[in-house]
């Protein structure tokens, strides 16, 4: 195979930023370099269907990739890809219609890839009232994941737009989505609360200086989540956001969903007695939830069951990750302190629990990540008698956490070396290690949590740890006693990177501030 950066060099006929960020001149046309013998049309703008939310790539792997766009009114998805800047050499993919069943939104999946190599993608639609009208290209890359030893740096956090904190012009917008981007990630983990469907935004808000606070602000974005198109405008909302829409340009996403897609702290089953919502069931909330995040991030549907979330990505041959769905199998926020597993204490539920134990028992990975929606050993409360997560408090292992137990016997029995956790929910950034000296369940092995958020919510914390697994804090990125619901504006927004060296097989976690800036990293040896 070429050497991808050497294709590049030969041709690439104008730098990544501007290929990025090229536009065409209104009337113009769809222009194609190199030697593409696909034609060029002349229209006109009031027929051009228009790309509204930008594009996005997904669920990336060694051979094959997601790409995904929407238009404002029924057309048809193309994509042209090729392996060279300048588009030489171009290919191209008619995708499917994008109808109003999917919100005008439409994928693509490119597959037959070859690893390790940089992509670059169009997308245009095709009205479908005159085959010879094209809407405006929008642009976008990815790098497929490599099946040789290579530095990999994923990146990855959690928590957009939450507890009123929209998107604020004169801040800069979504500003840690840049900081991200600037890292050059090979992909970027979404560890849930892609949106805050139950938390609406007001145009503006009083900080405590006396400053204000300005959210753009959307129909859809103005109450609770309810409708299936309000679930979609969260979405749209969150995709006004130039930083986001950049970013989503350059770095494929892997998505997981938590509670916020839907309201908080819900699960399967429950019944609200909350005077903003007038419907009642969650599950029906759930659905149309789910339906909306399953249109709006470009996952790859799994055939045999096309909601599912829960999937793995080898993202090297040294490194898999492997994203967990900790709502949808749950059973209902108790007190948690039942003593045997059963329907109440499930939180992956029998299958996925099977599922995630073959992955980790048949990876050939040096490295096997778990990325969890919510924390292991911090305490996250439903009210004054329930618990939102595996943690109950201090003591032996109850509830939710016998699910847990027993995953983390097994991976200890199995010899199941070098597993590392990554999370989000709790908004702020931490590192934890868990040890099974200090623990009251002690059949595990010692291994790390580490902890990245809000991206762009309200920062709070720290919170407490339960002593079942013996965590111990090694970084918190907030002060005990903080006020709470701090805005971005005060810069306390983290993200998580994960970095692999090829050669070495070191893996290297780092968290970060809004300004992109290291405030933690720990370099993690690999056991064999």
């Amino acid at each position: 195979m070429i050497n991808a950066k050497a294709q590049r060099r030969r041709g690439a006929k104008i730098n990544r930023r501007k290929f990025l960020t090229s536009s065409f001149a209104a009337g113009g046309g769809l222009l194609l370099s190199g030697k593409s013998s696909f034609p060029a049309i002349i229209t006109s703008d009031q027929l051009r269907p228009l790309i509204t939310c930008g594009v996005q790539s997904g669920d990336v792997t060694s051979s094959s990739a997601m790409v995904w766009s929407r238009s404002d009114r029924p057309a048809r998805i193309i994509v042209d890809y090729a392996f060279y800047e300048s588009f030489r050499n171009a290919r191209r993919l008619t995708g499917p219609a994008a109808l109003e069943p999917t919100d005008f939104t439409a994928r693509v999946d490119l597959t037959d890839l070859p690893p390790g190599q940089q992509v670059f993608y169009r997308v245009t639609f095709q009205s479908l009232s005159d085959g010879k009208v094209l809407s405006e290209p929008a642009t976008g890359s990815f790098r497929t994941a490599p099946e040789t030893r290579r530095n990999v740096l994923l990146v990855w956090g959690g928590d957009v737009v939450g507890q009123g904190w929209g998107i604020n012009p004169d801040f800069g917008g979504m500003k840690i989505f840049e900081a991200m981007r600037l890292m050059k990630p090979d992909a970027f983990i979404h560890s849930g609360d892609t949106i805050y469907a139950d938390n609406p935004v007001e145009g503006e808000v009083r900080l405590d200086d006396g400053r204000v606070w300005r959210n753009l602000v959307s129909p859809e974005k103005s109450k609770v989540a309810e409708t299936l198109d309000e679930y979609r405008g969260n979405h749209r909302y969150n995709l006004l956001d130039q930083n986001l829409r950049r970013f989503n340009a350059e770095v494929p996403v892997l998505a997981q969903w938590d509670d916020h897609e839907v309201r908080n702290n819900w699960y399967p089953g429950q019944v609200i007695d909350d005077p903003k919502y007038t419907v009642k069931s969650v599950d029906l909330l759930a659905a149309r939830a789910k339906r909306a995040f399953l249109d709006y991030l470009p996952l790859r549907y799994e055939p045999r069951d096309p909601d599912r979330v829960y999937r793995g990505f080898n993202c090297s041959p040294a490194l898999e990750v492997l994203m967990l769905d900790e709502r949808s199998y749950r059973g209902p926020n108790t007190a948690n302190r039942q003593t045997e597993m059963n329907s109440e204490t499930n939180f992956l539920g029998p299958s996925q629990l099977r599922w995630l134990k073959r992955r980790l028992i048949t990876s050939n990975a040096t490295w096997k990540v778990i990325a969890s929606d919510m924390p292991i050993g911090l305490v996250v409360k439903d009210g004054n008698t329930a618990f939102e997560s595996f943690a109950n408090g201090d003591g032996p292992a109850l509830g939710r956490e016998l699910e847990l137990a027993d995953l983390l016997r097994f991976i200890k029995h199995n010899e199941i070396r070098n597993v590392v956790w990554i999370t989000a929910d709790v908004h702020y950034a931490a590192a934890h290690k868990y040890d099974p000296a200090l623990a009251q369940f002690t059949d595990f092995d010692p291994f790390w949590e580490f902890v990245a958020g809000p991206l762009n919510a309200g920062t709070f914390g720290p919170s407490v740890l339960d002593n079942t697994f013996g965590p111990q804090v090694r970084f918190t990125s907030v002060p005990t006693g903080m006020k709470p619901n701090r805005p971005p504006s005060d810069g306390l927004q983290f993200f998580g990177a994960l970095r692999l060296d090829g050669e070495t097989e070191t893996l290297t976690v780092s968290l970060h501030n809004l300004a992109g800036q290291k405030i933690y990293s720990v370099d993690l040896q690999p056991e064999s």
